[in-house]
Order: C-alpha cells, then sequence, then structure tokens
C-alpha cells in the first residue's frame, strides 16, 4: 500500500490532508491509514462527532467499531468538525474498502495551523508502520 504524499500521519494511525495549508480556518479532512482498517478488519460501526463539536489536538473523538474490537480514534490537528462523513452511517465497510478516500472520517476547520508540525510525512510513516510489524 501507498500513502499519499500531500498527507500527513500520526503514530495512532490517522491521516490527515489539509488541501490548501495556507493557515488558520483551512479544511483539513481525518481519516484512518490502510494500515489502520487491516489491523481492525472488517468495521461494522463508526462512531463520529457532531458538526459543530470542537476538537483538541491528539483527544479522542470518535471510535470505529470491528469484528474484533473498538478503537478510539484521535485528532490529528484540532479545530471545529465542518462535516462527518454520513455515509459511513449506512456503509462503514467504507472505511475498509477506501481508508484514504471515501472512507474518510470527518473533515474540520483547523484553529492551529502549527498542530501539522511534527506529524509524519508519508515516507516516515511507512518506516514506522515497518518498524512496528
Amino acid at each position: 500500500m501507498t500513502y499519499p504524499e500531500s498527507y500527513r500521519y500520526t503514530k495512532e494511525h490517522e491521516w490527515v490532508h489539509v488541501v490548501n495549508e495556507s493557515g488558520v480556518g483551512d479544511v483539513a479532512t481525518i481519516g484512518i491509514t490502510f494500515h489502520a482498517q487491516s489491523e481492525l478488519g472488517d468495521i461494522v460501526f463508526v462512531d463520529l462527532p457532531a458538526v459543530g463539536a470542537k476538537l483538541e489536538k491528539s483527544a479522542s473523538f470518535g471510535s470505529i467499531e470491528s469484528v474484533k474490537a473498538v478503537s478510539d480514534v484521535y485528532a490529528p490537528v484540532g479545530g471545529e468538525v465542518t462535516e462527518n462523513n454520513e455515509a459511513l452511517t449506512n456503509a462503514p465497510e467504507k472505511v475498509n474498502e477506501d481508508p484514504q478516500g471515501a472512507g474518510w472520517l470527518i473533515k474540520v476547520r483547523v484553529s492551529n495551523k502549527s498542530d501539522l508540525d511534527g506529524l509524519m510525512t508519508a515516507a516516515q510513516y511507512e518506516t514506522y508502520v515497518g518498524a512496528e510489524s
């Protein structure tokens, strides 16, 4: 699996993608990585925050339930939820099918651009995942 170069990654296996990265107010899309979904197995339920919810960087914002376990999902950036992926309500398996695309979880208006500092690049994440195995 390849990881998009324009995304940034956490050690908890979330990704964040900010389209133009011009600063505070940019909207970031957040999801879990291909590696995370493969470790979880078949996803059967996704619990996401409501639009308008305020997130703190590194705090849990929801959970993903699979046939194996329930896992918290952590915010790679802080901000306000502008959208959640409502398609996952009736089709949580989209996270398994396309975790870095149609299986995205939420969109957040970034409150502090420096939250992106320290997140891993695709190459760093691939090395990190390889070291975990």
